[in-house]
């Protein structure tokens, strides 16, 4: 078993506190995404389950040992970095071959681990190269090759496609997943970028300000976020937020006013605290066309569009909240005029309502199962 619990984990620098009380349970096997702002702590969490950063109090356990004054080479983690820390007047081989050299292991079965990593990782022909030699990506190979010939009970990965080019990114964040489900070892992965961890992740952390604000699926974290903060930070373009009051509430639908003349009632509620409110709905969700069910109609004033091809993403702000900006994504390309009034509806079932400390209301919808 390679589980990984910390229990009220505090960092510190100095008087400034940094991660403050962390309680995580990470399940054997499981592929575990800490995603957040620059700040919310997420590499500093890795380092201190790494060991590379002592705490001011609480635990570590890695499996069924507390590790938490235990060195770093005692833990049985290795470690992937956004900068490959390979060394450079080594082969790519010899770099393959450096952590069990210093374990002592006997030199044909390195040699017999570095080829069978090497093609797992189809690095093989490149394994007598220096890493001068090689491209970004095949750099990243060698040095997640390094971290599996180890055999840790669990991998960390510290942001290690940042460097990397867009398509690149895209290639290897495939080629770790697949990795994941070949090795069924337990994975630690911390990224700034939430597309990476909605598509790569069994679990998402979302980190702000040293703290957890939610742990969930990606499924659970974009159908049901516990909070404003995390309705925006998931899901790309992010989620749009109007200004509303609330009419009327019970605990199963919520009536809101959008300006003057738009209202709707929502499956959702009650707020925690009623009163002012925010509406959130996401840009994928807006329609042209008035859909069957019970829908919310705005009028959208166009002001910059994008063509994608596949999808048109068009930023603008709404005549009912005046100064309320939203984004709608299309399929495909949309007939649409800057500066140019336009119907829009959203429907009841994909809206979320946040009271005005940011906290969300209960969602009473049973959104489409991923597979």
């Amino acid at each position: 078993m390679a589980d990984v619990r910390v229990s009220k984990l505090v960092k510190k620098y100095g008087a400034v506190t940094v991660l403050h009380g962390v309680d995580l349970a990470i399940r054997d096997g499981e592929f575990i995404v800490f995603v957040g702002p620059s700040g919310s702590g997420k590499s500093t969490l890795l380092r201190c389950i790494a060991g590379l950063e002592p705490i001011a109090s609480g635990s570590v356990g890695i499996a069924e040992d507390d590790v938490t004054d235990l060195d770093p080479a005692d833990r049985d983690l290795a470690m992937v970095f956004q900068n490959y820390a390979l060394f450079p007047h080594m082969s790519c081989r010899a770099n393959l071959e450096f952590p069990l050299k210093i374990a002592g292991q006997d030199p044909a079965k390195r040699a017999g681990h570095v080829e069978r990593v090497g093609k797992m990782l189809h690095i093989d022909e490149l394994l007598d190269r220096k890493p001068a030699a090689l491209s970004g990506g095949q750099r990243q190979r060698v040095a997640i090759g390094r971290a599996i010939v180890k055999e840790p009970k669990v991998f960390l990965f510290d942001e290690p496609l940042s460097n990397l080019d867009a398509e690149l990114r895209i290639k290897m964040r495939i080629e770790i997943v697949k990795l994941h489900r070949q090795l069924q070892n337990t994975i630690i992965y911390v990224t700034h970028d939430q597309v990476e961890a909605m598509t790569m992740a069994n679990r998402i952390v979302v980190l702000r300000s040293g703290r957890i604000e939610q742990i969930g699926t990606p499924h659970e974290l974009y159908y049901y976020p516990v909070n404003r903060f995390v309705a925006g930070f998931i899901g790309a373009p992010q989620m749009n937020f109007v200004s509303c009051s609330v009419e009327r509430a019970d605990s199963g639908a919520t009536e809101i006013r959008v300006g003057r003349d738009v209202s709707a009632t929502l499956p959702v509620g009650p707020l925690s605290r009623p009163g002012r409110a925010h509406l959130g709905f996401r840009p994928e969700h807006v329609t042209f066309a008035r859909p069957d069910g019970a829908s919310l109609g705005l009028t959208l004033i166009a002001d910059v569009i994008e063509h994608l091809g596949a999808v048109t993403n068009i930023y603008g702000t709404i005549e009912e909240e005046p100064g309320a900006e939203i984004t709608v994504s299309a399929s495909g390309t949309v007939d649409v005029s800057e500066g140019k009034p336009l119907p829009i509806w959203v429907p009841v079932s994909e809206c979320h309502l946040f009271s005005e400390d940011g906290v969300a209301a209960a969602r009473h919808v049973s959104p489409p199962v991923w597979r």
